[in-house]
């Protein structure tokens, strides 16, 4: 099933209704544009080889606290150890 002639006249019929005469060419140029920043994107992701390498963080992450010291660290808890 592909598109046929009178399918795209009629697509661009119904464009040049919506957008109008005036409107047409900047709306196509603007298409273009589109169309040679996506090419030149993908073009350029080809060139580019993209390394998959992990990140390396320099500090380690800081253990969670357990239960003892967290009782330890609230002021209620410390008079009562005292």
């Amino acid at each position: 099933m592909s598109i046929g002639v009178w399918q795209v006249i009629l697509i661009l019929l119904i464009v040049l209704i919506i957008f109008g005469a005036g409107k047409l060419p900047k709306v196509m140029g603007d298409v273009a544009k589109g169309v040679k920043n996506f090419k030149k994107g993908m073009r350029e992701e080809d060139e580019e080889p993209t390394e998959t390498t992990p990140r390396q963080i320099d500090s380690e992450p800081t253990p969670p606290a357990s239960n003892s010291d967290t009782a330890a660290r609230r002021p209620e808890d410390r008079a009562q150890a005292n």
